[in-house]
């Protein structure tokens, strides 16, 4: 009899062993999905502005072509921009790379350009055959003009892109049940903390400095666990409350952070559910059973 009651508990461990590994499972993998589809959003939002900039300087260079007249002094000064321009689509490096120098590079082009453009009109002063020229190019610079505002406006899609991209996720999280002297225990009513491990992700799309990460903590009956009305959070548009928080310092590489929260007597026998908050957005969630 005894070793039929021994063989049952042994039954009973297994199946609980089992069901967490299972969740645990679970949760590593739709973590490992997140983070392909997170990567695959960056990269391909880093590819279409870096095409969107690179036809920029393409139209670029036919707008200077445009420019071209019978004064060869000013056609050589012309040529070496759109040199320039070949030397610039021709750079090997990475999409983030050439992004920063193709938007600094096309500053300064088009401030060059402008000044052509002076120097156009000033010979067209003084030279009537040259006002039909200028006409044309005139006109052609009004088409790169409507060109511009149809790339201004692929860039701000890319831009929102990239917004969507730049945001701060959280991995290997892990939950620990800790009572007064700091060692972990399972039952409810010696939990006198539970601390949060968990690691923020690089992502240099997100500008370093101080972050704040805030810790949500959700009873089996969807109490959210907060020691004050007054703490809470906007995220989609409505206020919701957090449990605790903690400020990191970000310097775009990976950083381990803990969060601890104090029991007050609230909890109870069930599945719990944390969720990380940053900037408003959610960047991971996970869930453990108190006995």
């Amino acid at each position: 009899m005894e070793n039929q009651v021994s063989n049952r508990k042994v039954q009973v461990i297994l199946t609980v062993i089992v069901v967490i590994l299972a969740i645990a499972l679970g949760a590593l993998y739709m973590q490992y999905n997140k983070m392909k589809t997170d990567n695959a959003i960056v990269q391909e939002a880093l590819e279409e502005q870096k095409e969107s900039l690179a036809n920029e300087l393409k139209d670029m260079m036919s707008e200077y072509e445009g420019l071209k007249s019978e004064n060869d002094s000013l056609n050589t000064l012309i040529s070496q921009q759109q040199d320039r321009i070949r030397r610039l689509l021709a750079i090997n490096a990475s999409n983030l790379e050439k992004i920063k120098i193709y938007k600094r590079e096309l500053a300064t082009l088009r401030e060059i350009m402008r000044s052509y453009i002076v120097q156009i009109d000033s010979l067209n002063q003084r030279n009537q055959k040259l006002v039909s020229e200028n006409i044309e190019v005139r006109t052609a610079l009004e088409e790169a003009r409507k060109n511009n505002e149809a790339l201004s406006k692929e860039r701000e899609s890319m831009s929102n892109k990239l917004q969507n991209a730049a945001v701060l996720s959280a991995k290997n999280i892990s939950v620990t049940l800790l009572n007064k002297r700091g060692k972990e225990t399972e039952r409810s009513g010696r939990v006198a903390k539970i601390k949060t491990c968990f690691t923020v992700r690089e992502n240099p799309l997100v500008d370093a400095g101080e972050k704040i990460i805030y810790l949500r903590l959700t009873r089996p009956d969807n109490l959210v666990l907060t020691s004050s009305e007054q703490d809470v959070i906007t995220y989609e548009g409505r206020q919701i409350a957090y449990s605790a928080k903690r400020a990191i310092q970000y310097e775009q590489k990976d950083i381990d952070v803990c969060i601890y929260w104090d029991n007050a007597g609230e909890l109870i026998k069930g599945i719990y559910t944390i969720d990380l908050f940053c900037e408003g957005k959610l960047i991971g969630t996970t869930t453990f059973e108190i006995k």
